[in-house]
């Protein structure tokens, strides 16, 4: 018996037929270039925030202080805004991780 039978005919969906978001062309799409802002939300559980908000003339410049400056710990609270666009700690790793991003990243420290 199909999920949906029970279901108006005007309310079941075919789930073969809805796009599919694609993160890899996204991040193909994203302007590393474009102004940037970094905001940290407030949380109780720290003392001091390291940033509350900071401008960046390019998003990667932005992507990469929030990578490589701020603790693992505070990019949780952190997202980035480009052009009206919100990106949350996820997001941002991903436009980090991308063959896109333009600038050499930080090597990671040796165990």
């Amino acid at each position: 018996m199909p999920a949906d039978q029970g279901c108006p005919r005007f309310l079941r969906v075919n789930l073969t037929m809805m796009p599919t978001f694609d993160y890899a062309a996204d991040a193909e799409l994203f302007d590393y270039s474009m102004e940037a802002e970094l905001f940290s939300v407030k949380g109780g559980n720290f003392r001091r925030q390291p940033l509350g908000y900071k401008r960046f003339a390019r998003a990667a410049d932005a992507i990469c202080f929030a990578m490589e400056e701020l603790p693992p710990h505070c990019l949780i609270g952190t997202y980035l805004q480009v052009n009206e666009e919100r990106y949350q700690a996820k997001e941002i790793r991903r436009l980090y991780e991308s063959g896109e991003y333009p600038l050499p990243r930080r090597l990671p420290a040796s165990a």
